[in-house]
């Protein structure tokens, strides 16, 4: 019972040991451990997204934390930029190649860690070349073309400035760069290449014509000393045997000749050499000028296109942007006018038709009143017409009353000399004269093609028989 409880206890020991020691991870040197969960603080005192170690181990606390491994492989970009615009407005080709990898330094590994960590080499390739991109255009947008093709040094430390300060934002660091060759649209360079090349031939010519012309004149000299030498040995020869030998002095004279004439023919030749010397010298400057004024005809000529281009997409180009606008915004505002015209007649088409549907519909009921009350009226059409009559007789008697209800008499003075007829004076005859000025009810009735019955005239109605027994007798 005690060996078995012992075996479970050292069983419980060694499992215990082996998870304690599988969660002790150690970083590799070409890689960086990021231990991210529960990390603690960092030095500012906010609580850090992860913990990165690089060259050595940590103990991996199991449910809390968890980890991951950066790669420190470096990683080749090619970039190549075409059509980057310099500070001259020029557009040049400028390939490429930058090696990247992740950075070590504290700072760019937690950034690193928070932005790389768990993606693909492709998508940190693609990440750093979008960056590498923009800050190669910048770095060139600041420089000459000048500055770019013939100072590398600085133009390579003003991209591995611009390049490290952004891509240390994402955890990476710069390690080399290489620029194979520039190239522009217009040839400037070329143009710079071939007035470069056409001054060193023209040196190195000229530097030919004049070490000739120093051999030239320095075997001159040799020779001219040479022939001093002899003549100075032989004319102490010739004194010092003269008491001798008198026969010397012939040789002595024949001498002498000679070296005249050689003296003559060495300055001869001198002269000729010289010259030749100065006529090459001449040629050779000459056609330096020469070509250095084509290298400069064609820097002009090309300049000269650029130009041309520069205005052409300065002025041509905003030109044909703006007639095409206003083309557009014409069709557009003669477009919006046929709908707005569209839309107004369709509002009055439908304004028109609701009246018309309106006035049909009122015109319809009206008459389907009038057939009711015709058929109200046993079939009679003037009865009907007198119950029309006899249900605006208030309204007519109310107009009549109003024609005369507003008139305001604020005074009358009448004159009577008593020449009234019937009995009746002047003020009498003035308010029937008012009160007759208002249009009779028959009158109005007749204006409207229809008469007002006998009881409404204040005539007394006879009965039929009594009317038909007069008509009799009438006839």
């Amino acid at each position: 019972m005690e060996l078995s409880l012992i075996l479970i206890l050292v069983f419980v020991l060694f499992v215990t040991l082996a998870a304690i020691l599988r969660r002790y991870k150690r970083c590799p040197s070409d890689k960086i451990l990021v231990i991210y969960g529960k990390t603690g603080k960092n030095k500012s005192g906010s609580i850090s997204s992860a913990r990165c170690i690089h060259g050595g181990a940590s103990f991996i606390w199991p449910v809390f934390q968890s980890y991951a491994f950066l790669d420190l492989k470096p990683i080749s970009i090619e970039c190549n930029l075409t059509n980057a615009l310099s500070k001259q407005n020029i557009r040049v080709d400028v390939p490429c190649r930058f090696t990247v990898g992740i950075s070590t330094e504290p700072e760019s590994m937690t950034n690193a860690a928070e932005r790389l960590l768990g993606l693909s080499i492709d998508n940190i390739q693609s990440i750093a070349t979008d960056i590498l991109f923009g800050q190669l255009r910048l770095v060139i947008a600041t420089m000459d073309i000048e500055e770019i093709n013939s100072d590398r040094d600085k133009f390579l430390s003003n991209v591995s400035a611009n390049v490290e300060a952004e891509l240390r934002k994402i955890g990476l660091k710069l390690i080399n760069v290489n620029v194979t060759d520039i190239r522009d649209e217009s040839g400037y360079i070329e143009a710079l290449g071939k007035e470069a090349a056409a001054k060193a031939i023209n040196d190195a010519k000229k530097s030919v014509a004049e070490q000739n012309r120093y051999g030239e004149i320095g075997k001159a000299e040799a020779d001219r000393d040479k022939d001093i030498r002899i003549a100075e040995t032989q004319r102490d020869t010739r004194i010092m045997t003269a008491a001798a030998n008198a026969s010397a002095v012939q040789g002595e004279n024949t001498s002498k000749i000679d070296i005249a004439n050689s003296d003559a023919a060495r300055r001869e030749k001198e002269a000729e050499a010289s010259r030749l010397a100065v006529a090459a010298e001449k040629v050779q400057a000459a056609k330096a000028l020469e070509e250095a004024y084509q290298s400069e005809r064609d820097a002009e000529l090309a300049r000269a296109e650029r130009e041309k281009a520069t205005q052409l997409a300065n002025i041509v180009v905003p030109a044909q942007i703006d007639k095409e606008r206003m083309i557009i915004e014409a069709e557009a505002e003669a477009e919006k006018l046929r709908r707005t015209a569209k839309g107004e007649a369709d509002a009055i088409f439908a304004k028109m038709d609701a009246q018309a549907r309106g006035t049909l519909e009122i015109l319809s009921k009206q008459a389907e009143g009038f057939n009711r009350m015709v058929a109200a009226a046993t079939g009679d059409p003037q009865k009907a017409v007198l119950m029309l009559i006899a249900d605006k007789l208030p309204e007519l008697v109310k107009i009549q009353v109003e024609a005369v209800k507003g008139i305001k008499i604020d005074k009358v003075t009448v004159w009577d000399g008593n020449n009234g007829k019937e009995g009746k004076t002047s003020t009498a005859n003035f308010i029937s004269g008012l009160v007759g000025s208002i249009p009779p009810m028959e009158d109005l009735f007749k204006m409207a093609g229809m008469s007002l019955p006998d009881y409404l005239k204040g005539k007394e109605q006879q009965p039929e028989n009594q009317t038909s027994e007069t008509k009799k007798e009438d006839k």
